[in-house]
């Protein structure tokens, strides 16, 4: 794997106001330092992994989906290991995308203009190292050929650190990365193979909780402040980076590695049933968050839904957001 880097200008910003001013993000700096866990003595990584082992039946959802893929001519071995390498190829991401968080909160700890913000990013700096640390160690003791990074999922890291300003970071951090992240960890804990790797996704979801909360609370408020253009300016990123994200998880490389025609894996990753539930699914929270910080526009819904990334649950919450924002 080659080295990601990215030219970009950064200001640095002390505060020099020490009376705590905001109470919700002192509370929950506070929950980030008593929720603190460690790689070696909180998980057992005793736990087997089996990896690329025949799998238990599905369920009849899973086994229409798989009658319908390209996949079918392989039967239950092929099936079986594109379980496997999807959730190869996830753990992958989850690895690339913390090291981009971990690299992002650092930036956010020197840019932010008050002093509790930057406890908080601080304090996620420590939570993302901790998080690359264990998926990596999964991943060279139990997965004998992880994925690189997804175009896609670079292409959004570059955009995110290369603009000097905090809130555009934050955004395409702690709103859509983060969210989604968080979401996908919490049903991998329902639906990956193993022990272990469910083990860690658990832990891991509780700390993204938290930096989502952190970048809704940083941004609250600042949206409706905004000019009519810059407000534009921040809606094109949310769809821009949307678009990357749904673009990822149409599998590109799995199809690949699994020698199927590239082609009619992504049509089929694009259109099935299963496949647009589980991405409206683990989007529903990037929805939840853009309604609270004021970004669920009439554009951005419109954008979303021509994505089809706003399934029944993320709908209502798009409704809720725009019932509530000006």
């Amino acid at each position: 794997m080659s080295r990601l880097q990215v030219q970009g200008v950064l200001e640095s910003v002390l505060d020099w106001q020490y009376e705590p001013t905001h109470q919700s993000l002192r509370a929950l700096y506070e929950r980030a330092k008593s929720a603190q866990w460690s790689a070696e003595d909180d998980i057992d990584w005793s736990i087997e992994v089996p990896f690329g082992e025949p799998l238990p039946d599905t369920s009849w959802f899973s086994v229409a989906a798989f009658s319908a893929s390209p996949l079918a001519h392989g039967g239950k071995p092929l099936w079986d290991a594109f379980q496997w390498e999807l959730q190869s190829w996830m753990v992958s991401q989850f690895l690339h995308g913390e090291q981009g968080a971990l690299v992002v909160a650092g930036r956010l700890a020197a840019t932010l203009p008050d002093l509790e913000s930057k406890y908080c990013a601080a304090s996620q700096a420590v939570d993302e190292a901790r998080h690359a640390e264990v998926f990596s160690r999964y991943l060279r003791e139990h997965v004998p050929e992880p994925y690189p990074i997804a175009s896609s999922l670079e292409t959004l890291l570059t955009d995110i650190l290369s603009d000097a300003r905090w809130d555009i970071t934050a955004l395409g951090m702690q709103i859509l990365v983060e969210a989604l992240a968080m979401a996908a960890f919490r049903l991998a804990d329902r639906t990956f193979h193993d022990a272990l790797i469910r083990m860690i996704v658990r832990l891991v979801a509780r700390d993204e909780a938290r930096h989502v909360s952190f970048g809704v609370l940083s941004l609250e408020g600042i949206y409706s402040e905004l000019t009519t253009a810059e407000r534009a300016d921040r809606e094109e990123v949310v769809l821009e980076g949307a678009a990357l994200m749904r673009r990822r998880f149409l599998l590109e490389d799995v199809w690949e590695r699994l020698g199927i025609d590239t082609s009619a894996g992504v049509e089929f990753a694009a259109t099935n049933e299963l496949m647009v539930a589980y991405r409206q699914a683990i989007f529903a929270r990037v929805v939840t968050s853009l309604g609270r910080i004021g970004l669920m526009t009439p554009k951005v819904h419109e954008g979303l839904s021509k994505l089809d990334l706003l399934g029944y649950s993320s709908a209502r919450a798009a409704a809720a957001g725009l019932g509530t924002r000006s």
